[in-house]
């Protein structure tokens, strides 16, 4: 069995590794500077990345640029497929609509022009019970600017309801052992579980302790969730399930907001953690916009 000092060290660095890879996904990501800054090598890091997320590095960067672009293609209207493939670390169009067709089974153009109804309903009849989207009022939206937030999280693989609600427990467990009386419950969905197989979407749970406070433990990973432009939306028991409303909130208010979104996560700010608390949703969702 794996020590328990030298698995928090593999999960740190699988986890951050992870992070690099989705705040320079717009980049030509060097894994070999990033093996460096861990003193580890190449190999060495791929090994640690597989053992703990489940796939390799390079896989994992071709599958998030390609679900970032699946997103943007149907929320930025006024982008290009060529600007959008940039934006997800393509350097040549061409690249990008080979690899896009091969995951999707059709070209960036066709998924735009409705394809993606397709294949989202695919998804979506196998995992939720609704057969039809539904509406929201979209009349409460309000347009905000975040600060950075710092959280403790937990990162899981799979956007699979009863892993989530073990994920929260176990930082319950952390909240209580840091005596901790004010602070944010956050779910970051880092894919679009409308568009994306839910076995394959990056889901975090995460902690914002709000006020500054010396922590008894610390063994779990911490980061940044970046401040930025966000639509804000309420949802509440009466919206069922936050899949439902993510899709609502890409699929029909975005494209005619007259906004646009980025490669950063959506998020959630929970007032009742329906993970914990008899499934009943009452949370604000963060959705990342900018100017078109």
């Amino acid at each position: 069995m794996q020590k328990k000092n030298t698995r928090d060290i593999h999960i740190d660095i699988a986890n951050k590794t992870m992070s690099y890879i989705y705040q320079n996904i717009d980049t030509s990501i060097n894994i070999d500077e990033l093996a460096s800054n861990f003193s580890i090598s190449k190999i060495h890091l791929h090994k640690i990345f597989k053992e703990q997320m489940g796939i390799n590095i390079y896989e994992s960067i071709k599958s998030i640029r390609l679900q970032q672009a699946s997103n943007l293609l149907l929320t930025n209207n006024y982008s290009t497929i060529s600007q959008i493939a940039n934006m997800c670390g393509y350097s040549s169009q061409s690249s990008f609509i080979k690899a896009f067709k091969m995951r999707f089974e059709q070209t960036p153009k066709e998924w735009r022009r409705g394809g993606y109804e397709i294949y989202s309903k695919k998804i979506f009849d196998n995992s939720l019970l609704l057969d039809s989207l539904p509406d929201f009022d979209e009349s409460k939206v309000r347009i905000i600017k975040t600060q950075d937030r710092n959280i403790y999280y937990i990162r899981q693989k799979g956007y699979i309801l009863k892993e989530a609600k073990k994920k929260w427990q176990q930082l319950q467990a952390w909240v209580y052992t840091n005596e901790l009386n004010d602070y944010e419950q956050i779910g970051i969905y880092h894919d679009n579980p409308a568009i994306t197989a839910h076995k394959e979407c990056f889901y975090t749970a995460a902690i914002n302790p709000k006020k500054e406070s010396k922590l008894l433990n610390t063994n779990l990973p911490s980061n940044i969730l970046e401040g930025g432009l966000y639509a804000v939306f309420d949802i509440y028991k009466g919206n069922r399930e936050v899949g439902w409303f993510i899709k609502w909130a890409y699929h029909k208010w975005l494209p005619q907001s007259g906004f646009e979104t980025t490669t950063k996560p959506s998020f959630v700010i929970m007032h009742k953690n329906h993970f914990l608390e008899d499934n009943e949703i009452d949370a604000s969702f963060y959705l990342p916009i900018c100017n078109s």
